[in-house]
């Protein structure tokens, strides 16, 4: 059953450049309420901008006129982690929930005029998987739609992409976004090393970055009972068996909370603050989370 479109409150905590109006702090002089300087109306011939009282105490006596700061509209991308870890999923795949994510951007963006789009790596570009940015109404479900068609789930477990490093997918895929302002929402489970992650995000320097961090419960916690258990890495699809015990599941739990340590250590270095899902996406909470950063 598809899910409703839930959207979310977001706002970029910066000014970006841009002539289109928007909802967020622009840098672009215009038809905007927040006020820069006076000019004279001798170069900048606005008679509608005109400021009496300014004028009449003007010591020079010129005409003044209020100059004004417009707000901008930016795009607005959501950059898909589609790699194998991402089938995972005890009652929903990461996948879905990353399709949820999908289309409540889509819905937010449209409420406030930005252009939405999307695009998808694995251990390479996934270029059939992408959605240039528009300002339709549909393109959060066109974006949810290519995320939870099962022909896609069903190629990552196969392991039809199982070999190569997701970071290299990224890295090419970032190419599309690099050097330009806007709001970006990468979204992983960052189940891949950290090493080069630093340089390849040098080409989102001039955006807003969201690291959306998707896991599943049934990763972060393990089996209650003991016993023989069989794992399968989902990236290499290398399996094991290991006997699941009091001090091997402390250790598990042990390992998620450093792995979150690292990823939180990691994102916080770049001047970043990562935006966690653990089973299911909360619009409320995204919502919070930018109200936080508008603070």
């Amino acid at each position: 059953m598809v899910a409703a479109a839930t959207d979310f409150f977001y706002r970029l905590p910066m000014r970006a450049g841009g002539q289109r109006p928007g909802s967020h702090p622009g840098t672009s002089q215009g038809n905007g309420q927040e006020f820069i300087t006076h000019a004279t109306l001798f170069s900048r011939p606005d008679p509608r901008r005109l400021d009496v009282r300014a004028s009449l105490r003007d010591v020079r006596g010129d005409w003044l006129v209020r100059v004004m700061r417009q707000r901008v509209g930016v795009p607005v991308w959501l950059v898909a982690d589609v790699s194998a870890s991402m089938v995972f999923g005890a009652r929903r795949s990461k996948l879905e929930v990353l399709s949820d994510l999908a289309r409540a951007i889509g819905a937010s963006a449209f409420r406030v005029g930005d252009a939405a789009g999307m695009v998808a790596f694995d251990t390479s570009e996934r270029e059939d998987l992408y959605v240039p940015a528009s300002l339709s109404r549909g393109v959060g479900h066109v974006m949810a739609a290519q995320l939870a068609d099962p022909a896609l789930a069903a190629q990552a477990d196969a392991g039809e992409r199982h070999r190569g490093d997701p970071v290299d997918g990224l890295r090419d895929t970032l190419q599309r976004l690099a050097g330009k302002q806007g709001l970006v929402f990468l979204a992983s489970d960052f189940h891949w090393p950290l090493a080069r992650l630093d340089e390849t995000l040098d080409a989102l320097s001039r955006a807003y970055v969201v690291p959306v961090i998707i896991w599943d419960p049934a990763e972060t916690e393990p089996p209650v009972t003991n016993g023989l258990v069989s794992l399968r890495d989902a990236e290499s699809a290398a399996r094991s068996a290991i006997w699941l015990r009091p001090k091997l599941r402390s250790e598990w739990r042990e390992a998620v909370e450093t792995r979150r340590a690292t990823l939180k250590a990691f994102f916080s270095n770049r001047g970043l603050r990562p935006f966690w899902v653990h089973g299911a996406f909360d619009a409320d909470a995204m919502s919070e989370y930018f109200f936080e950063a508008n603070a």
